[in-house]
């Protein structure tokens, strides 16, 4: 494997560092994304029972709030309960809207490296056909070394492709993921708003 870098060329070392940092967010972000922790099933049904029994104090509050992303978009809410319905929204829209910046991090990167994978591997691959067909010791009149040359400058567009695929792949399922948690959670939040107004039952 070390023997096919060094044959690459200096710019495979660029997709090499690509591949770390992409392999890195996946295992982040596959760690951080799990619904279970994002949008806990009975969160919602827990909190309007605590709420109707004794209410939230800042403690319990402070609690919701650390509790998962759900809850700090909860907590936010409760935290104006007292006022009117449009400000209990506006205070979860807000809190939503950070939550899902939180929730989308890492993913621009991820999709980054997606895309410029392929071309890091074209600019290995012309450079290595430069100094094939630039070197002094004249490749062109020597078939067999010539074509070692060039399957050795390929290396680069098949390490860009290898290291593209799978992170447009995580890209696009975690921002999938992402995308219908947030809608579950505006679900949950409406739902919220209207349980402790009275206006659902």
């Amino acid at each position: 494997m070390f023997s096919i870098l060094q044959a690459a060329g200096w710019p495979i070392w660029f997709l090499l560092l690509a591949s770390i940092v992409s392999v890195a967010l996946i295992i982040e972000r596959a760690t951080a994304l799990r619904r279970a922790k994002i949008v806990p099933a009975g969160l919602l049904q827990g909190v309007i029972a605590e709420f109707r029994q004794s209410g939230f104090n800042d403690q319990a509050l402070l609690r919701l709030d650390a509790h998962s992303p759900l809850g700090r978009v909860f907590a936010a809410g409760l935290r104006n309960v007292k006022s009117s319905r449009e400000i209990m929204k506006e205070a979860i829209e807000e809190a939503g809207r950070g939550t899902a910046h939180d929730l989308e991090r890492f993913l621009t990167t991820l999709g980054t490296i997606a895309s410029i994978s392929p071309l890091l591997g074209l600019f290995g691959t012309v450079v290595g056909m430069i100094e094939i067909f630039g070197s002094a010791t004249g490749a062109g009149n020597n078939p067999q070394a010539l074509a070692h040359g060039i399957s050795v400058a390929l290396y680069n567009t098949g390490f860009g492709l290898l290291i593209a695929i799978p992170s447009m792949i995580a890209y696009r399922h975690f921002r999938a993921l992402v995308d219908s948690m947030v809608v579950e959670m505006e679900l949950q939040a409406v739902k919220l708003v209207e349980l402790v107004h009275g206006t659902r039952q």
